[in-house]
């Protein structure tokens, strides 16, 4: 009886973004175990009693064929994206300090309409994170003059002293397993082992990649760029990067700035991390998901209205 809510359930939350699932994707998402063939069974059942309608090889809570198209022309768009991604990923992992790429956001979840960023989760070494941050940025002001800034948006940075995500929830969790490891297996290895949390909401997702197909040595130019602020000065400047940057932005929060797509300006600050805030993007999500399971629950009569729980450590 636990299946049938839980699959609506995971229908539901990215019927959110307008994507339908797959069987596969059903399977990875749940937020319980079950089998393979328990799974296309209630499929089958959920469709025939028009609780789920059968998009092409897709289910959605919506009898609407164009969310099938509109996955379709994602995955093409994405495809070429993700070609574009793993050479940037590559250019991002030269920069000091850099020990982990990962490519986030829509895009890896090969879904990416044509306004489409592509968005970068970076781990770097631990007490260098934002002379890392800093280097990187300079560079992406560059990247405006060929109109490029689109193909380098780096939102999230983490350091190796501090790994594990505080926000622990279903968006997070989702968010978190679909990164797609790009460069600097070291770094990646330890940050996904620092946040098995995840399995606590997602305890079927099996397709995961831990490592970076590739691997890329650190080049002479910056490891001595390293040695150059291994010691007190760059100490010094880390704490002042971070210090300028906070300040920065919270002007930029106070005046109410949003960017190109109109969301609000906000980035958190710490000595281990740099994250957009998550009271903004996050918090609606997953308001907008307890409503949309509340209001699926209520039609069909047949699902919990709640979700599991999320934590803040």
């Amino acid at each position: 009886m636990a299946l049938r809510p839980s699959i609506l359930r995971t229908i539901a939350y990215f019927d959110l973004f307008n994507y339908p699932l797959t069987r596969e994707d059903v399977r990875n998402f749940l937020d319980i175990d079950a089998g393979e063939e328990e799974i296309a069974h209630e499929l089958a059942a959920l469709t025939r009693e028009g609780c789920l309608f059968r998009l092409e090889s897709y289910y959605s809570l919506r009898n609407d064929l164009s969310l099938a198209e509109k996955r379709h022309r994602g995955e093409a768009h994405a495809d070429e994206l993700l070609r574009i991604a793993a050479r940037g990923a590559r250019l991002l992992y030269r920069f000091p300090y850099v020990r982990g790429i990962c490519i986030s956001g829509s895009l890896s979840k090969r879904c990416a309409d044509e306004n489409a960023d592509i968005d970068y989760f970076v781990i770097t070494k631990g007490g260098r994170l934002w002379i890392a941050r800093t280097f990187m940025h300079l560079f992406k002001k560059f990247t405006y003059l060929r109109g490029h800034q689109h193909r380098y948006c780096m939102n999230y940075y983490v350091d190796e002293e501090a790994l594990e995500i505080k926000e622990q929830n279903f968006f997070t969790a989702v968010e978190l397993l679909t990164l797609m490891p790009a460069c600097g297996n070291g770094g990646l290895v330890k940050f996904f082992g620092a946040n098995e949390w995840t399995s606590l909401y997602l305890p079927h997702y099996r397709d995961r990649r831990r490592e970076a197909e590739g691997t890329y040595r650190s080049s002479l130019l910056k490891k001595s760029l390293e040695l150059l602020f291994n010691n007190r000065l760059g100490n010094a400047l880390e704490d002042y990067l971070r210090r300028l940057t906070d300040s920065r932005w919270k002007k930029k929060t106070s005046r109410g700035d949003r960017n190109l797509k109109g969301d609000p300006m906000t980035l958190q600050c710490g000595p281990h991390y740099s994250r957009p805030d998550p009271g903004i993007f996050q918090e609606r999500i997953l308001y907008s998901y307890q409503r949309k399971v509340k209001e699926t629950a209520a039609r069909w009569g047949e699902m919990s209205a709640t979700i599991p729980s999320s934590s803040t450590k």
